[in-house]
């Protein structure tokens, strides 16, 4: 991963605001890296002798914490110049416990004793980068300002400067000398201090070493619940397809086919009238049946989506709806962003605007659907209507969010009593 920090401007006022930004990290990490070894050496020196007894169990823990934090610190200071860092690790506090099984959480913290370790290094660093940060500056505008300040010096009729080494006389050569050495070093200077910040970048990954493991693990947990998650929602989905059609289309085509009996057999006896109203009768149940497995297809991807896209899908749920719905889907039709991301944003919307028409009360429902910088497929769905809504209250919101987990992705739930609803959900580009 390259350590260069993403530019705020291209132009030469722009180059050099960036440099004074990297220099004053440069000279108040030296303070950052002195806090750092006093807690380095300080906890050693205290923490290890002590760990005989109890209480020194807690004090080297709250020095190893201490030089996590210090870290961590670092890690953000740099974080704000632009610096692409991770976070790191953090030991995960007992939900019961003691000082002491905290204490003994914190020794077993990988990244805190790289912390330790780091403050280590850190410490002849930030003195190193801090002594050339100053004196590159300073020599460098020492030089062009030279010919101000070199007429203040002692004259002792035997002062030999940079001309004179080169076999030039004269003061003037003297002072078109030093005046090209300071532009030339203060033409530079952004690109050395952009060398030393990516010395203690370096540092910083380093460090972050630590926490991989513990990242790897957590990922490994994160993986398991999201899909534990989709295979409830998924089953819980399928008993609920499984119920309603048992409950409304089946009982419905029992109705129908004893209504469609009844009329032959009137019609047999010569009694069309009657026919006719259980003809009616079946009709009816025909088009309740139909409008019950539109409802049950909600939980069921349309082909249209494979075949046409989100953007095809998308209008076709907005031309279903009671609502009515402005869909801008950012997305072009002949574009695939995988059938899982798909599918995700296609159920996103879909569960927003069932609960649009069963509980908001809204008149306008607004769709937009795009994609981020970093290829995240964001899903935004507002509405007009009462709000009140939580992913806690039911299971088509809660079981919305499962579904999403399944592919990495977030939900976000804002619905304010009378303020209507707004659903964000954010789909991560895969291998993100």
């Amino acid at each position: 991963m390259s350590t260069e920090a993403p530019e705020r401007g291209t132009g030469l006022r722009a180059v050099y605001a960036r440099a004074a930004r990297e220099s004053g990290f440069l000279l108040a990490q030296l303070f950052v890296a002195i806090a750092g070894f006093v807690v380095l050496v300080v906890g050693l020196a205290l923490g290890i002798p002590l760990s005989i007894l109890v209480v020194g169990v807690a004090v080297l823990a709250a020095f190893l914490a201490a030089a996590n934090g210090i870290g961590g610190f670092t890690r953000d200071r740099l974080r704000r110049l632009g610096y692409r860092l991770e976070k790191g690790s953090v030991p995960t506090a007992p939900a019961k416990g003691t000082w002491l099984r905290r204490s003994f959480r914190r020794l077993r913290h990988g990244q805190s004793w790289m912390d330790l370790l780091r403050a280590l290094l850190d410490f002849p660093l930030s003195i190193a980068t801090f002594v050339l940060t100053i004196v590159w500056w300073v020599v460098g505008a020492g030089s062009v300002l030279y010919w101000f300040w070199s007429r203040y010096l002692p004259d002792d009729g035997d002062a030999n400067g940079l001309a004179w080494l080169l076999g030039i006389e004269g003061a003037v050569a003297e002072w078109v000398l030093h005046l090209l050495l300071g532009l030339a070093m203060l033409m530079v200077a952004p690109w050395v201090i952009r060398a030393l910040i990516a010395v203690h970048v370096g540092l910083e990954r380093f460090a972050l070493l630590a926490s991989r493991p513990a990242k790897l693990r957590e990922r490994i947990d994160d993986l398991t619940a999201s899909r534990a998650a989709v295979h409830d929602s998924e089953a819980a989905e399928l008993r609920r397809i499984e119920r309603d059609l048992h409950d409304g289309p089946q009982q419905r085509l029992v109705r129908t086919t004893m209504d469609v009996q009844t009329a032959l057999r009137r019609i047999d006896a010569g009694d069309p009238d009657a026919a006719k109203e259980h003809l009616a009768s079946a009709l009816e149940q025909v088009e309740s049946g139909l409008g019950e497995l539109r409802a049950l297809s909600r939980g069921i991807a349309p082909p249209v989506l494979a075949d046409r896209g989100l953007a095809a899908a998308i209008g076709s749920l907005a031309g279903q709806s009671p609502i009515r719905v402005q869909a801008d889907v950012a997305i072009p039709a002949e574009r695939r962003l995988g059938l899982a991301r798909d599918t995700a944003a296609y159920f996103v919307v879909s569960e927003a605007l069932a609960n649009a028409g069963k509980h908001s009360g809204a008149s306008l429902v607004q769709v937009d659907i795009d994609e981020t910088n970093a290829g995240a497929l964001r899903v935004r769905v507002s509405d007009n209507g009462t709000g009140g809504a939580h992913p806690g209250k039911g299971h088509g919101l809660a079981g919305l969010a499962d579904r999403l987990r399944g592919v990495d992705g977030t939900l976000e739930v804002i619905s304010p009593e009378g303020g209507g609803t707004t659903l964000h959900a954010l789909i991560p580009a895969t291998g993100s």
